[in-house]
């Protein structure tokens, strides 16, 4: 499986998007700050994952979510109370 994910900063209020084959070691990455975008952000949550069955869908979905802002201001209205602080 390949996923499209996304991640809210707890440090920032940032969401961030990206796509993997898994989830959880990616998930744990992040947090340990192995990757050089997002380590000044730790720690995150997951919100939102999206599962797809190829690795070209998933990569496709990324790119649509950080390129064209519609699809991700629908995306934030659909998960509003996964992305807001309680």
């Amino acid at each position: 499986m390949h996923y499209v994910y996304v991640l809210k900063s707890d440090k920032v209020d940032e969401l961030y998007i990206g796509q993997t084959n898994d989830l959880k070691r990616r998930f744990i990455e992040h947090n340990a700050g192995k990757n050089i975008s997002t380590k000044h952000k730790t720690p995150f949550k997951l919100v939102y994952y999206e599962a797809y069955q190829s690795k070209s869908d998933a990569k496709h979905r990324e790119v649509m979510l950080k390129r064209f802002s519609g699809s991700m201001t629908h995306l934030k209205k659909r998960i509003k109370n996964s992305i807001v602080e309680v």
